[in-house]
């Protein structure tokens, strides 16, 4: 993979690189947060319980404010694997999507036991995290598709009917793959998706969004990054879903002020096709992040997958500091979600000095085993 060896990073590019890897992190987790408290309520609902504005601040949820769920945690999964892929690639042993099953099947432990203990000793960092082992909503085709150790595949996927949005909430990182060719990241976005959501819709949307945030995380604009995710899906069978979905969102941007019912009407059934339409117009209108996830969470359509999905987008195109600072400082697991987006982006911008031939940190290899 070109774009990781250290020495094509300057100074200030690995900075910018790791406030978007951060942006993005944190951006979903807040959008996560936000929404979750209102997940499944109408728009007259949550007006009616939360007054004319709406949603404006975190709100409990699962005993605290700032709570995240299934979806912010099976992101963090995600990074740990691609980590773990780029650390394995010195043993010749490279295979990302299967890394990245390993990495789903961690995540899957987590919902099943009461906490860390010596059956994860030798399991990295991340999976011995106490915080992660609360059950925060899995729905049926995640803990199905991670049920048993064989990995779906795009021959032979796991739930072949399940099109939802999960997939595409988990795959925000691969889009921080900035060295890879953008068809390799949809195409790992595909593969991963077949792992719990085998409708061919659900993998395309993933992989749109994936695009459209590794074109973020290069420093295009949004409004390109989807045109380009668009020519993208455009060669791939079965991507009208997807594309027409996207074009809806660029369409409904010209339709005047944004309204929790244009958003309704992109999010409609909660696939993982409108859920990433929906977004997207969240994303494209946001005055700022704020503004743009208060317009994620307040409709009627599944809240916190779009917001998950908003905050990541505008949080890839603005960096970390654009996010709210009052909203992260009661996020639940920031100082994790941190963590891991630093490691991430020095692996990404220093691996080889990590754990390359001539230079080993056996810390980084403890942290990150192959």
């Amino acid at each position: 993979m070109s774009g990781t060896a250290g020495s094509v990073w300057g100074r200030a590019e690995q900075q910018d690189f790791r406030s978007r890897v951060r942006g993005t992190l944190l951006g979903a987790a807040v959008g996560d947060a936000l929404g979750t408290p209102v997940d499944g309520l109408d728009l007259d609902g949550i007006l009616e319980a939360h007054g004319p504005d709406g949603v404006t601040d975190l709100l409990p949820a699962y005993g605290r404010r700032g709570a995240v769920t299934h979806l912010t945690q099976l992101g963090l999964f995600t990074v740990d694997g691609l980590i773990r892929a780029q650390v394995r690639r010195d043993t010749g042993a490279w295979h990302p999507p299967t890394d990245l099953h390993r990495a789903y099947l961690r995540w899957a432990a987590t919902q099943r036991d009461w906490g860390p203990d010596e059956r994860r000793k030798d399991d990295g960092w991340l999976a011995r995290e106490e915080w992660l082992y609360a059950r925060r909503g899995p729905t049926r085709p995640l803990l199905l598709g991670l049920g048993d150790t064989t990995m779906g595949t795009l021959e032979a996927p796991k739930n072949p009917d399940a099109r939802g949005p999960e997939p595409a909430a988990r795959s925000a990182p691969f889009g921080l793959l900035v060295g890879w060719e953008p068809q390799l990241v949809v195409q790992l976005a595909l593969e991963c998706a077949s792992q719990t959501h085998g409708h061919p819709v659900a993998g395309l949307a993933a992989g749109g969004y994936a695009v459209i945030v590794h074109a973020l995380a290069r420093g295009d604009g949004l409004d390109g990054a989807v045109q380009r995710a668009m020519g993208l899906l455009a060669a791939r069978p079965g991507h009208e879903p997807v594309t027409e979905a996207l074009q809806r969102a660029l369409g409904t941007v010209r339709q005047g002020i944004p309204a929790p019912s244009r958003v309704a009407a992109l999010a409609g059934d909660g696939s993982g096709e409108a859920v990433l339409a929906a977004a997207v117009y969240c994303a494209l209108v946001a005055e700022d992040v704020r503004h743009g996830l208060r317009l994620a969470v307040n409709h009627s359509g599944p809240s916190a997958p779009t917001a998950c999905l908003t905050g990541a987008l505008l949080g890839a195109l603005h960096g970390e500091t654009a996010l709210p600072p009052a909203w992260l400082a009661e996020l639940e697991g920031r100082p994790t979600i941190l963590e891991l987006s630093d490691d991430f982006a020095m692996e990404m911008t220093q691996g080889p000095a990590l754990h390359g031939p001539t230079a080993s940190s056996p810390a980084w290899l403890t942290r990150y085993p192959r």
